[in-house]
């Protein structure tokens, strides 16, 4: 059996969710670093972690590592991976990322345009050609310099894990499907406990719980960019992982998620979203403002991603917003709350300090996730009189 090491990139600060989820999985972590974790894993594991990773944003085949300070280094390091082991003679292959941090090396263009050179000198030599039709299966590399360490995968994804296939609509500021699971795997929560997010948006928050709740894979209902990588991944490892997801969906369970939002149309997008993710039974959407959030019921989550105010007109409106956000969970009889927000004033107007604050970079944008963490909930026996 032919192993691999495989990189899953995230968001900044979420790597020990990620970490988790691959422990889950059943394969062995090599490395955590900012942003990306990575793990051994043959051609079935490459097919796994694309169909069942919630918050990994792709999964990439690490080709080789190398250290290069100057474009010489980069051709020859380059050159001596064994390209041949993993790019067909009619495969198309490109550098279509490369970024580096602190490294003396740091020209986008000028390393992608380098490292191709040497991937064709390297594949012309091996396979006795002149030239490339690339009419085949696509073989995207991303390159990472760090420290002058370049290390080199090919993306077997193809459009970013968080592309789902249920979000066609969104809102202004949507929070991206693997953000919002991995904030979601940070809570407490579990499908036996009430989810309320009173800022839905385009369902982005109550449709993941709802899948995790259900045991729905979140890459079940999408395709794979290495599914065409015939001489890498045996065709029927896809079939297995899939077969795999299906088998494990629970299709009886009851669970009582709500989405909110004060823009109906708003509302209508994460019906049609959670319509098209195959949860739409599990979700109650309605238009409501966060002033009328109530429930009956104790011991539930509010999971949220409220405005943050990026424009200067609606930052004058944060403080009144996030003062009725407080008033409204204090209401809320042994309730949790878990917003994340780039509002640094969030707590002072919620009017309690939050038991935890995590930051965590959305993108460029530094975000807080505070975490107000209520009572747990007494055990059923001792509720129900028994020991």
């Amino acid at each position: 059996m032919k192993t691999f090491e495989l990189t899953a990139p995230c968001h900044f600060g979420l790597e020990a969710v990620l970490k988790k989820e691959i422990l889950d999985l059943g394969y062995e972590i090599s490395l955590v670093e900012d942003g990306r974790v990575t793990f051994i894993g043959d051609d079935e594991a490459i097919c796994r972690a694309n169909v069942f990773l919630r918050t990994a944003e792709r999964v990439l085949l690490k080709a080789g590592s190398f250290k290069a300070e100057t474009f010489e280094e980069l051709f020859q390091g380059t050159r001596d991976i064994p390209w041949e082991d993993f790019i067909p003679e009619d495969g198309k292959f490109w550098v279509a990322k490369a970024s580096s941090i602190k490294s003396k090396l740091f020209s986008p263009s000028d390393i992608q345009s380098i490292m191709k050179k040497a991937m064709v000198e390297r594949l012309k030599n091996r396979y006795g050609v002149t030239w490339f039709p690339e009419n085949g299966a696509s073989y995207p590399l991303r390159v990472f310099l760090y420290k002058d360490v370049v290390t080199v995968g090919i993306d077997t994804s193809g459009e970013s894990l968080h592309k789902r296939g249920y979000r066609t609509l969104t809102s202004k500021a949507p929070i991206t499907e693997t953000l919002a699971a991995a904030l979601i795997l940070l809570t407490p929560w579990n499908r036996d406990r009430i989810l309320v997010d009173p800022f839905c948006g385009s369902g982005t928050f109550p449709i993941e719980a709802a899948m995790m709740a259900a045991n729905m894979a979140p890459g079940m209902n999408r395709s794979f960019l290495a599914e065409e990588w015939k001489n890498v991944i045996k065709r029927k490892c896809w079939y297995e992982a899939m077969d795999e997801a299906n088998d494990l969906v629970d299709g009886d369970v009851q669970a009582d998620i709500q989405g909110y939002d004060v823009d109906g149309d708003i509302i209508k997008a994460a019906r049609s979203n959670a319509q098209s993710a195959g949860v739409d039974h599990m979700i109650h959407f309605q238009q409501r403002p966060v002033s009328a959030l109530s429930h009956p019921k104790k011991y539930g989550f509010i999971i949220s991603n409220p405005p943050y105010g990026e424009r200067i007109e609606e930052k004058a409106n944060l403080p009144a917003l996030y003062r009725e956000i407080g008033e409204r969970f204090e209401a809320l009889d042994a309730w949790s709350m878990y917003l994340i927000t780039s509002y640094e004033d969030a707590q002072k107007y919620i009017g309690r300090k939050a038991d935890k604050n995590r930051k965590i970079y959305n993108g460029m944008l530094k975000t807080y996730f505070y975490q107000f963490m209520g009572p747990k909930p007494p055990r059923r026996s001792q509720e129900n009189g028994t020991n």
